[in-house]
């Protein structure tokens, strides 16, 4: 299951080396610029601890920084992914922001103390893993309590998992505060949502 992520990290290192792009933005682009508008909006300190989990190519994290947030850490357990985030954050120019491999089912006890902690569509490839999705789920939700502060905040973004289910998986040791609005469909007469995002407070 890993190794499937490791590959298709490695393909975008190797085309961001020939001089491409840094790769796709998981949910677009406006996922990145709603997340932002909800912290600037709330008026989150620019100093205040922000991990980025399943942090990918780094886009969100750069993107923070030109926003003048100024303490971000981006996890991934894909070495690929990782090296490819160093890249894209060195061409931006961006030095305040740290990378670092790690399994956040199984993190590392250096990693605590964060005031936000943000996951776009990493709690939905955890979810998707063949063996024992179930058991994972609930190591993610531990790992988020051992990392996140009391009453700081975890923004998710999913496409795999309802607001209602959401609620459900993080129901112990969250309170919900928000849904962000997401683009809307019509099918058969009926509204919905391809993308779910709700922001929760560690209790």
């Amino acid at each position: 299951f890993s190794r499937s992520w490791e590959a298709a990290y490695e393909r975008e290192l190797q085309s961001f080396r020939g001089g491409g792009g840094a790769g796709e933005v998981w949910f677009g682009k406006e996922s990145v610029v709603r997340l932002i508008r909800w912290m600037e909006k709330h008026r989150i300190p620019r100093d205040s601890p922000v991990l980025d989990i399943g942090s990918g190519n780094g886009v969100l994290l750069v993107e923070l920084a030109k926003s003048g947030y100024t303490n971000l850490t981006g996890i991934d357990y894909s070495p690929s992914a990782i090296q490819l985030s160093e890249q894209v954050k060195e061409k931006e120019g961006m030095s305040n922001i740290k990378f670092q491999v790690e399994d956040f089912l199984a993190p590392s006890a250096g990693l605590s103390g964060f005031d936000i902690c943000i996951d776009k569509g990493t709690f939905d490839a955890v979810s998707l893993n063949p063996e024992d999705a179930v058991g994972k789920r609930k190591q993610y939700v531990r790992s988020l309590c051992s990392v996140l502060k009391p009453g700081g905040f975890f923004l998710i973004t999913s496409c795999n998992w309802t607001k209602e289910e959401l609620l459900s998986e993080f129901g112990e040791g969250f309170e919900i505060l928000e849904e962000l609005p997401t683009p809307k469909f019509c099918f058969g007469g009926r509204i919905g949502n391809t993308v779910t995002a709700l922001v929760f407070q560690r209790k």
